[in-house]
């Protein structure tokens, strides 16, 4: 037996307990007579002391050990002289008798504690190195955590875990697929799942009328801190449903799992904006809507004034930060250089304080009086004390750029709290969206998402105001899922390919077996999937979801640990029938 307990389980009732410890050496210290050493292992630390009087050899060997070997200690609880309340095992110490050093350790290549001085790339590059450290630990720990309360919840609603193929066939549809060759069907590839999206239909006509997956995904899109090549979805459907039905059943998966997780209750139904509203207040369909600073248009009291900025502008936008007119110009003009980012890209950026004692001081003055801004003050709601900030142009631009001034102001202000949690549904999405450059509808959502059935009368005479039956659940920012009623009618499919650009021969060949199989008694159907990666970190508190995953990849899509993705070798090339431009160096 290596152990007869772990490192953070022995506390002051095991005093005069004989036991056997083993992990890591986390650090030592020696204090000449003494030699202190904590051990480490994913439940805690223990320290183990060392006596010289006692026994000198033991205590020269552990002075010998370096930080990262793995030892097994015998020894004697006892009580610590210096109690460290900051651990759980902080009141006692093991006086060791025994010491086997079952492997030795290079010199780690940054320390592996709470506060490490690696950086991003070099934890990357020893990801087995980084995950010994406890916040990386409690981070996967929390997503055990969900999966497990998720399971539960879903196994008490009746739903089944159906696992679906990872082989498939690429559709044109939505992100990029990651595709495979096959070696027996030479020309021929398999593409990896962006989503189980029709094999889960697939189950509701086979009559699973309740499917659930934990399940890997794969797209092939740039990158950012929240989103990977591979990720993982809770992916669920449900038949003989409506939205309701749908809203209902996960908005109880969310209050389950922050509720049994982390003690936080939510009073009553999620609030619920459409997506027009939310592109109108917030200029985005995730809103972060733990504080206020919503969207006022200025156009009716700014323009016509002879301010040509403002005049040729489609819109103008303007956010309220509360008591901030004391900002100086220095404040004010690392605003306006973040705006002018590339990132964000704007202009320019105005501003007008609205100063304790009731006058106004802008940026353009010359332009607007008194009596102007304070109309603008008016609309905003503004209050002597306040700031506005002010962006223009055109209507989709100016609303990006507002939203991502207004996330950046409740950053700077501490109005982002990561332990307030403020759940919103979004609904009402465009079914369709114009692409100038393909000259055609896309799906916003997929081609399977039905429209709202007051809105079918609008798909061939004016599909860009046909609303889809789908739904989004936005929290703090982070769209932590999605999903729709599905289109269940063979022909209401077929006039969406249509309408998608599809040809018959095209639609038939892409998804003719789902066409098919509505040909045999599909039910009414919907469900919805969250982002396991986005919902762990969101409840862990943080934007990055890398560290809830225990190897992820870099925002290249690269795994530096083991360098991949790598060049195949002439052999397997030539077995899958794939030609690849040989380097100079590889002739």
């Amino acid at each position: 037996m290596y152990r007869t307990h772990t490192c953070g389980a022995l506390r002051a009732e095991n005093i005069g307990e004989k036991i056997t410890l083993a992990g890591w050496i986390q650090r030592s210290r020696d204090l000449g007579g003494m030699t202190f050493i904590d051990l480490r292992d994913r439940y805690g630390v223990t320290q183990l002391a060392f006596n010289m009087e006692v026994n000198a050899a033991l205590c020269e060997q552990a002075r010998k050990l370096g930080r990262e070997f793995v030892v097994q200690i015998t020894g004697l609880v006892i009580e610590r002289a210096s109690k460290n309340k900051n651990i759980p095992t902080g009141e006692i110490e093991i006086q060791v008798e025994e010491l086997i050093v079952l492997n030795s350790s290079k010199t780690p290549p940054f320390t592996i504690e709470d506060e490490t001085d690696g950086g991003e790339e070099l934890r990357a590059q020893f990801r087995y190195l980084d995950l010994r450290r406890n916040p990386v630990q409690q981070k996967l720990l929390l997503r055990n955590k969900v999966s497990i309360e998720t399971r539960k919840y879903l196994d008490a609603q009746n739903f089944i875990d159906v696992e679906t193929p990872y082989l498939i066939k690429s559709t044109p549809e939505g992100a990029r697929d990651f595709v495979v060759p096959s070696r027996m069907n030479e020309g021929e590839f398999y593409a990896l799942p962006q989503s189980p999206q029709t094999f889960k239909q697939l189950l509701m006509v086979s009559g699973f009328d309740r499917y659930y997956q934990i399940v890997k995904c794969f797209r092939d899109e740039d990158l950012r801190a929240d989103r990977q090549p591979e990720f993982t979805q809770i992916d669920c459907e449900m038949a003989f449903v409506e939205q309701e039905d749908v809203l209902q059943t996960f908005e109880g998966l969310v209050k389950h799992l922050f509720s049994t997780i982390r003690g936080t209750e939510f009073e009553g139904n999620f609030p619920r904006m459409s997506y027009a509203d939310a592109m109108k207040k917030y200029g985005s369909d995730k809103p972060d809507i733990r504080f206020g600073m919503e969207f006022v248009y200025l156009d009716e009291v700014a323009k016509g004034k002879g301010f040509q900025v403002f005049d040729s502008a489609e819109t103008i936008i303007a956010i309220n930060a509360e008591d901030c007119s004391e900002y100086t110009r220095k404040q004010l003009d690392a605003l306006t250089d973040w705006v002018k980012r590339p990132q964000i890209g704007a202009k320019g950026l105005i501003y007008v304080k609205c100063n304790p004692d009731g006058s106004y001081k802008s940026s353009v003055d010359k332009f607007f009086n008194q009596e102007d801004l304070k109309a603008w003050a008016d609309a905003a709601g503004a209050n002597p004390g306040d700031l506005l900030l002010v962006l223009s142009g055109d209507l989709e631009t100016t609303r990006k750029q507002m939203n991502e001034l207004r996330l950046h102001m409740g950053n700077e202000l501490g109005l982002r709290n990561p332990n307030v949690f403020k759940p919103l549904w979004v609904l009402d999405f465009p079914l369709l969206e114009w692409d100038e450059e393909s000259g055609r509808w896309h799906a916003m959502h997929h081609p399977f998402t039905s429209p709202k059935p007051e809105d079918v009368h609008l798909i061939d005479s004016e599909p860009g105001k046909v609303r889809a039956n789908a739904y989004d659940l936005a929290m703090n920012g982070v769209e932590l899922g999605g999903g729709s009623i599905r289109i269940h009618d063979r022909q209401l499919q077929a006039r969406m390919f249509d309408l998608l650009g599809f040809t018959k021969e095209e639609a038939q060949a892409q998804f003719g077996f789902l066409m098919n199989a509505f040909e045999y008694g599909a039910p009414p159907h919907g469900g919805l999937a969250f982002g396991l990666d986005r919902l762990v970190a969101t409840m862990g508190g943080s934007e990055s979801i890398r560290d809830y995953i225990a190897f992820p990849k870099n925002n290249r899509g690269r795994d530096v640990m083991i360098d991949a993705p790598a060049p195949l070798n002439k052999e397997q090339l030539d077995e899958l029938s794939l030609k690849v431009e040989l380097t100079k160096e590889e002739k």
